[in-house]
């Protein structure tokens, strides 16, 4: 437990000049293993302690049994004493005016307690397990239970643990410096109160010696629940794993699906406002797991993707100013109960995408603003360094540090949580240094231009590292520009994304589903548009939250007409999405047909459930999705324009759309897709096809299962050889007022 003491001569002497004494009093001394700990004096072993509020403090042996008694050298609190002659190990036993006492190590007995090789990697970047590195770790040290508390600070003059077990005093467990890392360390024995569960910060003082706001461990692991701001030591089994996972078949079968062959259907859920009784900080991932995931194993969705659970200060930021980049929100429980909410989702074939935000940041003073008193995690030019749309700070991406706590933060949650994908938020405000600025309030890049060269090069090595380490785990980017190459290979100088949400398409569907039907003949390209450039990316097709918010309405509220209407142009809506080359992607509520904006201090109406037609649509999302992952044709050439060929891309009057999917080469399995945007039926509609024979109407939207009037060809209908839309035979259909076909030729039916 000893260490030798390699410090200048004036520092190993038995007096502490009066200065030093007021610095660590005050908390203002920088360099605490300076002073106490033991220290030779001669021949002596000189140990010192700083305890305030102590009576006495004692030298004993491992054992508890008295070596020395420690003589106060200051009324305040700093004790000091010799050890025998020979004796190296020892503990220190504080009695305290109520009485109690105290036995434990001496946290500045210990040596230094990061390796070289840890400072090198956090240093260059490239510490890709930081998340057991920094922050709060449960260790055993030199045989001694307790946490390390490691954190990045360089600039500050001082660093202190505070927390329940020390009465939230600085003075009580300054840290060591280790240069040139700028990291702050030191080990707390368990004896002293530092365990699992007990709360702590970080006290520092700037540059200058001003003292700042006590901040938040940026590596917390845990916090408590807002709008407390303390964070928290987690459990054993959470800071050293491993969990008990019992996902190895998903993680195996993961591992080796194309994911852009494979059906992608995404339920994006914010989790508190799903289910309002899910809003318990013990019990709320155990909630969700008893009720979100038989629900959407019911509907048929492959994949839950979750609003940022990344720990939050403000609930209505609905977690996309988080402050807390590895720590799972309290709000919802414990880190390992959510873990176990994946694993549960896995073993019910469920993959779990999570929302994350490497954009920006919120400005609370207990977060990452000024973190040393300077500008360490944002940049310091507002131009660059505050989000004007967010009154948020943009995080320094050419800052070693920085760039590496993100990667580390990505990796946190797909390796140590199991998560299948992330869903980068806000990427645009990333690319661009001009983003929603105008001139004069944004700084050119080194070449002059508007790209972000350092936010370019963070995307592509983020997509590098997480394919190399995490196969199977997806990426994909919420970006809303003509930013090429977005789902390209960072190797041939794309992002490296695996999927990107097309919000081109969502915009322009939406606008056309809004317009009276009346008018929609003249806006039939905002329908085909999206076909001109679908295979420019890897898209995701989504009706995310976004869009059933800030007086946007909710999905069925974006319908015109009567209450029919309302109904039939959803599912209408519904059936051209998911028939639509693309991946799947629907925020929760639109299921329900729900009337009212979504609002994150209420949960989803699930009354409307017991009124048919919101059941119809709540049915026919189910169907969907069970269609789209049962026909390959729907799904294995999403993004290859060999999967599509409009047949009726041109009939503006009618407002008719009909077109091909196909699968992969080798199989006849072809689906004809027909929708129909107007009220009006429409009689012997001739539409060509590839094959003769029958063809069996594997869906119908206006289908009385669904709350529609039932109008359809009756199951079937036979293709003659008649050629039309160049193709060889051709069908005489029936459409349906206000909805979507989907018809499959009976030769590829099993």
């Amino acid at each position: 437990m000893s260490r030798v003491d390699n410090r200048p001569a004036e520092r190993r002497t038995g007096i502490i000049p009066d200065g030093e004494l007021s610095a660590l009093l005050e908390g203002r001394h920088r360099d605490p293993f300076a002073v106490l700990g033991p220290h030779m004096h001669g021949d002596v072993l000189v140990v010192r302690a700083c305890v305030p509020g102590a009576r006495s403090v004692t030298l004993t042996d491992s054992g508890g049994s008295p070596l020395a008694e420690m003589a106060p050298v200051h009324a305040d609190g700093v004790f000091s004493g010799h050890l025998p002659a020979g004796i190296s190990v020892y503990q220190l036993l504080v009695r305290w005016p109520d009485g109690s006492e105290q036995l434990s190590h001496d946290p500045y007995a210990f040596g230094l307690l990061l390796g070289e090789l840890d400072l090198h990697l956090i240093s260059e970047g490239r510490h890709f397990e930081l998340g057991a590195c920094l922050g709060a770790q449960w260790r055993r040290i030199d045989g001694v239970q307790g946490v390390r508390y490691a954190v990045w600070a360089p600039n500050a003059r001082r660093v202190s643990v505070i927390g329940d077990f020390n009465g939230w005093q600085p003075a009580r467990h300054p840290m060591r410096l280790r240069h040139p890392s700028g990291i702050w360390e030191l080990f707390i024995p368990e004896a002293m109160g530092a365990r699992p569960g007990c709360r702590y910060k970080f006290d520092l003082l700037d540059p200058h010696g001003a003292e700042l706001p006590d901040k938040a461990d940026p590596l917390a692991l845990a916090t408590e629940p807002p709008p407390a701001t303390a964070s928290v030591v987690t459990e054993p089994e959470v800071s050293a794993p491993p969990f008990p996972w019992q996902d190895d078949d998903w993680m195996r079968l993961r591992n080796a699906v194309d994911p852009y062959a494979a059906p992608l259907s995404i339920y994006e859920v914010h989790a508190g406002s799903w289910l309002r009784a899910a809003n318990d900080p013990e019990h709320g991932w155990e909630i969700l797991a008893e009720r979100l995931i038989p629900y959407v194993r019911e509907l048929g969705f492959t994949h839950i993707e979750l609003l940022p659970v990344t720990e939050h200060p403000f609930g209505g930021s609905w977690g996309y100013q988080p402050l807390s980049l590895y720590a799972p929100t309290a709000r919802l429980g414990p880190p390992q109960a959510f873990a176990a909410f994946i694993d549960r989702c896995h073993r019910n074939g469920i993959g779990v995408i999570l929302d994350w935000v490497p954009a920006h940041f919120p400005t609370d003073p207990h977060g990452l603003a000024h973190f040393d008193g300077t500008a360490l995690y944002e940049h310091q030019d507002p131009r660059e360094g505050f989000h004007q749309d967010w009154n948020t700070l943009i995080y320094n991406l050419g800052r070693n540090e920085v760039r590496g706590f993100l990667l580390a933060g990505a990796l946190h949650w797909l390796e140590h949580f199991h998560v299948d994908g992330l869903r980068v938020d806000a990427v645009a405000s990333m690319l661009y240094r001009d983003y929603s600025r105008t001139a004069g309030q944004w700084v050119p890049n080194r070449f002059g231009g508007r790209e972000n060269l350092e936010a370019v090069a963070f995307l592509r090595e983020l997509n590098t590292v997480v394919h190399e380490r995490c196969p199977g785990a997806l990426t994909i980017a919420e970006e809303s520009t003509a930013w090429p190459g977005v789902t390209a290979s960072a190797a041939s100088g794309g992002l490296g994304f695996d999927f990107k949400w097309n919000m081109g398409w969502m915009h322009d569907t939406l606008r056309y589903l809004s317009l009276d039907p009346i008018h929609r003949a003249w806006h039939h390209q905002d329908m085909t548009f999206g076909t001109v450039y679908a295979w420019s990316e890897a898209f995701v097709l989504p009706l995310s939250h976004d869009e059933v918010v800030h007086g946007k309405g909710s999905m069925i509220r974006k319908c015109p007409g009567d209450n029919w209407q309302h109904f039939a142009g959803l599912r209408a809506y519904y059936g051209f999405m998911w028939a639509h080359p693309g991946k799947k992607l629907l925020f929760m509520g639109g299921e329900l047909a729900q009337w009212q904006e979504w609002n994150h201090d209420a949960e989803l109406d699930w009354a409307l459930l017991d009124h048919p037609m919101h059941r119809g649509v709540h049915t026919l999302v189910r169907d969907l999705n069970a269609l789209y992952r049962a026909l390959p044709a729907l799904h294995e050439l999403d993004h290859s324009p060999a999967g599509f060929q409009w047949v009726v891309g041109d009939d503006h009057q009618n407002s008719v759309f009909a077109w091909l999917r196909r699968p992969a080469p080798g199989s006849s399995d072809v689906v004809l897709a027909v929708a129909n945007m107007t009220p009006v039926p429409r009689h012997s509609y001739r539409i060509g096809v590839p094959f003769a024979g029958c063809w069996h109407e594997r869906l119908n939207t206006d289908a009385a299962c669904y709350g529609g009037s039932n109008v359809g060809n009756d199951g079937a209908v036979m293709a003659e050889a008649v050629p039309a839309h160049g193709q060889d035979a051709s069908l005489s259909l029936t459409l349906p007022p206000m909805a979507t076909l989907v018809l499959q030729h009976a030769g590829a039916q099993a």
